[in-house]
């Protein structure tokens, strides 16, 4: 017998587990992982003992190798209990599954996990996504890579380092592994709403569910609108509000347009009432008026300012990029007075007023204009956003570049598919 470093589980997994003295006492059907470390290590193994399995301590278990064939030694048949968080079972809870490859922003199918031998035990290192994996589970790889070897070529194996690696679907099975969910915080936004949309409905709410709400706002933003809907119908109402509190009150609304009434209502009322009046605010607006585009997020100043006290103002309210392209001069009366941009504002001496630098030329539109004017706006000006007031000339938002884009994109592709 030969010690062996490192192995797949496929190679193990179904085979006799024997005494010190080589006599079959069962078979091994799993083994049980404990998560609470840089990368999992196995602490139990299911043994199947006649019709019955128990789990019992791996360290009373030895895996060696003799003549190419995996032998598994146990020395003490010593049964043992596994706490519920942060262990997984290894067959019944990762093989054949799908994981989400950090690195490689997408989700993967389990094929086969790599194990190695290290100073304080045996640990998973990686998990097979490759063809091989499959192959090797078949105990054919060998022989079609022999096969495919005059052709220069072999079977596509492809390894993802478990730290790397994202276990998902594990709360429908009542597990809680808090450094499985810090990986996919680590993703960016779109690539995780990606990911959401590739998995099955139960799976997907379960993962959305598990997010901290700034995070859960961020990737519902970047899901397609039958992907939004079908998560805003499944979750509580509760966690819901909660999520949509923390989006751009025109994003919301236009999510809700596209919910049933009753549910659209039940949210708003458990929303809070300052997020929620904004929302029913943008709603009100005919779907192809300006209103129906703008976000109410923007940040105003008064002309008495200095270029001192509207940065100190700024770093306070640290607001998102995308929501100071231009600052907005207003008077007493919450009208549009000017505009400032952050290139004026940040070359200006300190104690220099707004008014100093303000531009008072402000290109503009009404909040009851089509959107199509926009598009001729944009393009003549080279704006990047542009303010929006209302009847009573007051300031009423803004509609950001990318917005108008995207709804006229949107709306030339229904055209087309229409004329389809």
């Amino acid at each position: 017998m030969t010690s062996i470093n490192t192995f797949y589980l496929s190679r193990i997994i179904g085979h006799k587990v024997v005494s010190e003295h080589r006599k079959a006492v069962g078979k091994l059907m799993d083994l049980a992982v404990e998560m609470n470390s840089v990368r999992p290590r196995v602490i139990a193994a299911k043994v199947k003992f006649g019709s019955q399995p128990i789990l019992i301590d791996f360290a009373n278990l030895t895996v060696q190798k003799h003549n190419s064939q995996y032998h598994i030694e146990c020395s003490r048949i010593e049964e043992v209990d596994t706490p519920k968080d942060n262990v997984l079972f290894l067959m019944k809870h990762v093989m054949d599954k799908q994981i989400v490859d950090i690195d490689g922003r997408k989700l993967e199918r389990v094929n086969d996990i790599r194990l190695a031998y290290l100073s304080s035990g045996l640990f998973v290192v990686a998990v097979d996504v490759g063809t091989e994996g499959l192959f090797r589970r078949l105990s054919m790889s060998k022989s079609i890579n022999k096969g495919l070897k005059p052709f220069g070529t072999a079977l596509p194996s492809k390894l993802i380092l478990w730290d790397d690696v994202a276990a998902i679907g594990l709360s429908n099975e009542g597990i809680k592994l808090s450094k499985e969910q810090s990986k996919l915080e680590t993703l960016h936004p779109s690539d995780l709403a990606d990911i959401l949309e590739d998995l099955d409905h139960k799976t997907q709410v379960a993962v959305f569910e598990s997010l901290d709400e700034e995070k859960a706002a961020d990737v519902l933003e970047e899901m397609e609108t039958e992907a939004q809907v079908n998560l805003l119908e499944s979750l509580s109402v509760e966690k819901a509000a909660d999520v949509l509190e923390k989006m751009p009150a025109d994003e919301v609304a236009d999510i809700l347009d596209d919910l049933e009434k009753e549910r659209v209502e039940e949210l708003l009322e458990e929303m809070e009432d300052t997020a929620s009046d904004e929302v029913r605010e943008l709603m009100e607006y005919p779907e192809n008026s300006v209103g129906s585009l703008m976000t109410t997020d923007f940040f105003s100043f008064n002309e008495k300012m200095t270029v001192d006290e509207t940065l100190k103002e700024l770093r306070r309210l640290k607001p998102p990029s995308d929501s100071i392209y231009y600052l907005y001069v207003l008077d007493d009366l919450d009208r549009l007075v000017a505009t400032v941009s952050l290139r004026d504002l940040i070359v200006a001496e300190p104690s220099t007023s707004l008014e100093q630098i303000m531009n008072r030329k402000v290109i503009k539109v009404h909040d009851n204009e089509r959107i199509d004017s926009l598009a001729e706006i944009i393009s003549k000006y080279n704006l990047i956003a542009i303010p929006v007031i209302d009847k009573k000339q007051k300031m009423a938002g803004m509609v950001i570049i990318d917005d108008v884009v995207f709804t006229l994109l949107k709306t030339r592709r229904r055209k087309t598919l229409k004329e389809d």
